[in-house]
């Protein structure tokens, strides 16, 4: 008895995946030169932010605000970055948003643990649609909810709307959906999105208590062409939007990301209050200041996404025709590859024989799967394809003329 929380012991030895992949990854690179490394663990975006980001930055930094900036804001972010922010949703989406709505956050990930911490009272449950972040899980159960899974259709990773009808239950409090999604990259058209809520609003019917949708959205600009990408709160009134600038800024590392209730979420007012406990509790303070307002300054922009339809096309073109089985993505920058043996541990093993790294997608609860991330330069995916090539031959995979 070592007197700490097992469950925190064992999350701590049980690392994350990717990042395990990503250190060895840089050791190797020590070893054999970061070229001959072909890394595609983890999503950390490979182009830079757009030229306003650094010009917000410089011209906040020259200004008459210099000497604040690095100060403490309301916890619930800037008041006046959150009027932004809101007249900017407004705009984009169509529907009418105030700053009273918007919670800034430390990214999504805290978006989503002042959810889950705010939603969760005991004997709660919150439905996952898999496959899913491998955090949500972490996520949910330390914030004291427990998850519930359900499967995907594995021809498209599309809902499995029946099951998810079984799933949602009289301890439901949350649906969480992830699209663009990682890791498949699937988005949910607006067809979905529609019997989902649908679903949602006869089980809040049969219950007799709200059930909000927790929609994750750090790649809802990421979309691929010939896709779009349904915003939910114009399906489902109970709708509450988590979102980071992380990816479609490329400013993972800067932390930054908000929660957004619009005013016809149920028990709106106690849930934002509950959204700022829980931001309390879990000690965020308040978002990154000076990234507060580079958010306000380039809400709606994104980075230079080509690369990563380029990439993209490369690879699930080049995939298949080496006999592989993958879903074309409609968004984000990963894509699911089926292991060629039932395991997928094994198989990221062998590939990283070959300096070929990529996690087994099971941690997303996706048993044989190997997530890529190719949020990578193009020339990494053109080394790369040589490499599948061989592994598809060792595995006696049938090329596609």
């Amino acid at each position: 008895m070592s007197g700490l929380p097992e469950g925190l012991v064992r999350m701590g030895r049980h690392r994350n995946v990717m990042r395990e992949i990503r250190e060895h990854g840089l050791l190797r690179a020590k070893e054999v030169g970061a070229e001959n490394v072909l890394d595609f663990s983890l999503g950390n975006p490979s182009v830079a932010p757009p030229a306003q980001v650094d010009d917000t930055i410089r011209e906040i930094l020259a200004g008459p605000e210099a000497a604040s900036i690095h100060g403490y804001t309301s916890a619930q972010g800037d008041q006046a970055v959150r009027e932004a922010l809101a007249a900017s949703l407004t705009r984009r989406f169509g529907m009418a948003y105030r700053a009273e709505d918007l919670y800034l956050t430390v990214g999504a990930a805290a978006a989503l643990c002042c959810v889950f911490r705010a939603l969760a009272c005991p004997g709660d449950e919150f439905v996952l649609l898999a496959p899913y972040f491998t955090e949500y899980d972490v996520f949910v159960r330390g914030n004291g909810g427990t998850p519930v899974v359900v499967p995907p259709d594995y021809e498209t990773f599309q809902p499995d709307l029946a099951a998810l009808a079984k799933a949602v239950g009289p301890h439901t409090k949350g649906v969480v959906v992830n699209s663009p999604n990682n890791p498949s990259g699937a988005i949910y058209p607006a067809e979905t999105i529609e019997k989902i809520a649908g679903i949602l609003r006869e089980k809040e019917a049969e219950y007799g208590h709200p059930i909000y949708l927790i929609s994750d959205e750090p790649y809802r600009e990421i979309v691929f062409r010939g896709y779009t990408v349904p915003w939910l709160p114009a399906f489902y009134d109970d709708t509450i939007v988590c979102y980071s600038y992380s990816k479609s800024l490329s400013l993972p590392g800067e932390r930054i990301g908000y929660i957004l209730l619009g005013e016809k979420v149920a028990e709106r007012e106690d849930l934002y209050a509950a959204v700022c406990g829980a931001g309390r509790v879990l000690g965020y303070v308040n978002a990154p200041s000076l990234f507060q307002r580079v958010a306000a300054a380039c809400d709606g922009l994104t980075a230079d996404l080509e690369v990563y339809q380029t990439n993209r096309d490369l690879l699930c073109g080049g995939l298949r025709e080496m006999g592989y089985t993958c879903v074309e993505p409609g968004g984000t920058f990963y894509l699911l590859l089926k292991s060629p043996e039932p395991d997928a541990k094994a198989f990221c093993r062998r590939a990283q024989e070959l300096d070929l790294l990529f996690p087994p997608a099971d941690d997303f609860a996706c048993p044989g799967w190997c997530r890529i991330a190719f949020c990578t330069s193009t020339e990494t995916v053109r080394k790369a394809l040589p490499l599948f090539k061989k592994l598809a031959e060792e595995y006696g995979l049938e090329a596609k003329a």
